[in-house]
């Protein structure tokens, strides 16, 4: 329960595409401007476009239903996200810590690029969202009406097929007259907008528990006081006197003083936007990042994640392609490699968020979806049936270079280097960070470990007959292979027959299989029959050899059959038939 007259803080993401007047809009809402808000970025002042995440915030009386917890004021917090096509990876940075969502769309223009991508991300990492029709007083008096009503009939229509069917839509004038007007004119449609937030606000599931981590946007020094680093807390909560590390300088510091929005506290938890106020450290050297409990945070070089794609993705994932991969705060280029379950266990949801390394697991040339081709039948040995998709997919990430990240973080997997004015999605995939291998040998020390296997196939033909339980067989194996490698592996003729690899014979890639069983009477037939046919060939007599009189095959070959299993990640690259 929390102590009368307490203050809600509610994270409400402010994104949108590039100059949809999200900035503007936050002005218009905001009476208290926190540290980082509205761009510190010079480039940004001129141009008018926000560049990191803003924040800023504006408090009200707590409506009735946050009343019964004890709340009596709501502080909404507005992360204002950049819109900028290559700032994405900014936007993913914040979207792990917004309750709500606000999609700002310039309603002289509708969906665009990013807006589409914003609806992505806020699907990975939110719940609620509200949709805002920006830059009203752009449409001409007498058509605004029906402007408007058109417009939010087209947006209930793109949000139909997502988790937000059925937000609310409202229509504002953030900055009427737009940037170059003169600050009087007051905004259109804002008291309205403020009071469907707070209609729209819940008590957020905040828990205290567990390190503490907070994202910081922020960081200056006071003279004779220390540094302050702004920011949001992600996990757990932090108190006066407690040590914090700060894992890009590899420092630890002690807490001194803390405020939230300019009164000080004594301790915050997950979801307050607070300053801490640490023993002096040159603040140039943290613009941005995290800090965290003391060795809570792990350095990784490369990570297995439970992966999803995203439907919007135009393209196929393939194992060994290169993607910028943001897992917390960072974005790094990494390759990937999916796998799924075994084919006998596609059905099977894994419970728990973990991998099972007891299980084996089936390696995949592409994430598996409606639209992928089914892979290569050499690959998969046709277990996999058209159409057949596994529930869960997984990838193992290798990192370009160690990235610092939380336990159990969210992964986003994107082709930022895709031209930002084509018209697609680049966000190509998302997951939960699973494992994380802080080895930097973890292709000797833990990959081993991971039974990921290919499906192997090879075929060949029976030569002749040995005797009744044994054939030599051809054209299984390259010259140059070691067959003592294959010797114990079983083998099926065509015929029905089961057989074991048991030695090389000769020279040229040659080899026997014995049949313990015994050859079938037809087999051993068919193959002195086409022996016999062979000798006759090798006199001369070409044609009577493959064709009988009316020009048909005569004998169709026996072929062998061979399937084993090969792990991936195994060193000594040992085959392995069930």
């Amino acid at each position: 329960m929390a102590e009368p007259g307490k203050t809600l803080n509610f994270n409400i993401g402010v994104l949108g595409h590039i100059d949809s007047g999200k900035t503007s809009l936050a002005k218009a809402l905001s009476s208290t401007a926190s540290t980082a808000a509205f761009d510190k970025n010079p480039q940004s002042r001129e141009r008018g476009i926000t560049l990191d995440l803003g924040f800023s915030c504006f408090s009200l009386p707590a409506p009735e239903r946050l009343r019964t917890s004890g709340y009596s004021s709501l502080q909404c917090t507005l992360v204002d996200c950049p819109g900028h096509a290559s700032l994405i990876r900014t936007i993913i940075g914040g979207a792990q810590i917004i309750d709500l969502m606000m999609l700002v769309v310039d309603v002289t223009k509708g969906m665009q690029t990013q807006s589409a991508e914003c609806l992505v991300i806020g699907e990975i990492a939110c719940q609620k969202m509200v949709v805002v029709l920006n830059k009203i007083d752009l449409l001409p008096e007498g058509k605004r009406q029906s402007a408007i009503e058109k417009m939010t009939k087209k947006m209930q229509k793109t949000l139909e097929n997502t988790k937000f069917h059925g937000s609310p839509i409202i229509s504002v004038a953030a900055r009427p007259g737009g940037p170059e007007a003169p600050e009087t004119d007051t905004a259109q449609g804002v008291p309205e907008l403020i009071q469907l937030l707070t209609s729209q606000a819940y008590l957020p599931t905040r828990d205290a528990s567990g390190p503490f981590l907070m994202a910081v946007d922020h960081c200056f020094s006071i003279k004779g006081q220390g540094t302050v680093m702004t920011g949001t807390i992600l996990s757990g909560s932090v108190s006066l006197n407690d040590n914090v590390e700060i894992p890009a300088l590899k420092v630890t510091k002690k807490v001194r003083t803390m405020q939230m929005f300019h009164k000080p506290v004594s301790t915050a938890m997950q979801g307050d936007r607070v300053g801490i106020c640490v023993t002096q450290f040159d603040p140039k050297l943290l613009e941005r990042g995290l800090v965290c409990t003391p060795d809570s945070l792990h350095t990784i070089h490369a990570a297995i994640i439970s992966v999803k794609k995203i439907p919007y993705f135009r393209g196929t994932l393939h194992t060994k392609a290169k993607f910028h991969i943001t897992v917390g705060h960072e974005t790094v280029m990494g390759r990937v490699m999916f796998f799924s379950p075994a084919p006998e266990d596609f059905d099977k949801q894994s419970l728990d968020q973990g991998l099972d390394f007891h299980k084996e697991y089936l390696y995949q040339e592409q994430y598996l979806s409606k639209d992928s081709k089914s892979n290569d039948a050499d690959n998969q040995s046709g277990q996999v049936g058209e159409g057949q998709l596994p529930k869960q997919q997984w990838a193992l990430l290798e990192f370009e270079r160690p990235v610092t990240c939380p336990g159990l973080c969210l992964v986003i997997g994107s082709k930022l280097d895709t031209d930002i004015h084509a018209n697609t999605c680049r966000l190509a995939f998302h997951g939960v960070l699973l494992e994380g291998l802080e080895d930097k040998n973890y292709t000797e020390t833990f990959l081993p470990k991971l039974k990921v296997y290919k499906q192997k196939h090879k075929e060949g033909q029976v030569e002749r007959v040995n005797d009744d339980y044994s054939v030599i067989g051809r054209t299984l194996f390259k010259k140059e292979t070691n067959i003592q490698m294959f010797v114990g592996l079983k083998v099926k003729l065509s015929s029905g027959e089961d057989g074991v690899i048991e030695g090389s014979f000769g020279q040229s890639g040659k080899f026997k299989i014995r049949i313990s069983s015994g050859l079938q009477p037809e087999t051993k037939q068919l193959l002195t029959s086409a022996s016999k046919k062979k000798a006759k060939a090798a006199k001369g007599d070409t044609a009577s050899s493959i064709k009988g009189d009316d020009g048909k095959t005569e004998t169709q070959p026996v072929m062998i059959d061979l399937w084993f299993k090969r792990y991936v990640f195994d060193p000594q690259k040992k085959m392995i038939q069930s």
